[in-house]
């Protein structure tokens, strides 16, 4: 085990735990506070704990190593200009990444997860879901890895960006004035989180939020449309099992139902809600709807 993974283990988890139990004792003392959800996010991030220290393991692994081996050079970190160019390019990955897992229903169905709870706090921020490592999505990094930045460096800074990420899915934080310009701020997560038609994929910047502004993906939070959490049809259960493994049922069905291999590449690679018979329920067919 790495420092950078003893520190996040050790001293980042409790406190985010901590913080994240201290903001429900709050929360619950002003209004309902769904702590059954934060049940469910806790043993989310237990099993996920788990499964990153007893199998250690990405489908990605392969293409990793091998843009690592022909990678182009090899960059040290050893000035503030490389630590500057990793953090940029790890934001412009993580950016793309992070717009896949909610344009592409394979990422997504691993990604839903994180967007199941009904309530938007601290505890939601911890709730990724347990199979991520088995979609691909670390290839998003590898352009970094064949530049020349060591792996292990590579994917340090993308857990250090989800570090950063927890504070931002408060609720009680208001807009951050200028910041709101740079950073990923919680107001522009509340958005990213909310499933208003007028918010749906919108802010998918880690830390950042200057690659939203120029893809054009940027929504600010309006104070005439308040944020309604979760997912379109809302998430009902409190039964783990089905909120880690029904997107992958529903994906599986919707194959099985396929009739010709364009209808199988779309209903993995499409949107969510994509349909190959027409109109579905993706966002831009919602939208179409309403207008």
């Amino acid at each position: 085990m790495f420092g950078i993974d003893r520190f996040l283990l050790f001293v980042a988890l409790p406190i985010v735990v901590a913080a994240s139990l201290l903001e429900a004792a709050f929360l619950s003392r002003r209004a309902g506070y769904d702590w059954r959800a934060t049940g469910v996010s806790l043993l989310d991030l237990a099993l996920r704990v788990a499964i990153q220290i007893f199998l250690p393991l990405t489908v990605a692994a392969p293409l990793i190593a091998l843009a690592y081996r022909y990678r182009v050079g090899t960059i040290a970190l050893d000035s503030a200009t490389a630590l500057l160019a990793l953090f940029v390019g790890q934001e412009f990955c993580y950016y793309w990444y992070h717009r896949a897992a909610h344009r592409v229903r394979w990422f997504w169905c691993s990604h839903v997860v994180h967007h199941s709870p009904n309530q938007l706090n601290l505890s939601a921020a911890y709730r990724i879901g347990i199979l991520g490592r088995l979609t691909g999505s670390a290839a998003f990094f590898v352009p970094l890895v064949w530049l020349g930045f060591p792996p292990k460096v590579v994917f340090a800074m993308l857990q250090l960006n989800l570090l950063y990420q927890f504070w931002i899915h408060a609720t009680w934080i208001p807009k951050l004035g200028w910041l709101e310009y740079v950073l990923n701020t919680p107001s522009a997560h509340r958005v990213h989180h909310a499933a208003n038609l007028d918010y749906l994929d919108a802010n998918y910047g880690g830390v950042l939020i200057v690659f939203d502004r120029l893809f054009g993906t940027y929504r600010a939070e309006r104070d005439d449309l308040p944020c309604r959490y979760g997912l379109v049809t809302p998430v009902t259960t409190y039964n783990p099992l089905r909120i880690e493994f029904e997107p992958w049922r529903q994906l599986g069905r919707d194959l099985l139902r396929a009739r010709s291999l364009r209808a199988a590449a779309g209903t993995m690679l499409m949107p969510p809600g994509w349909s190959a018979d027409g109109p579905g329920q993706t966002t831009q067919d919602l939208r179409q709807h309403r207008a």
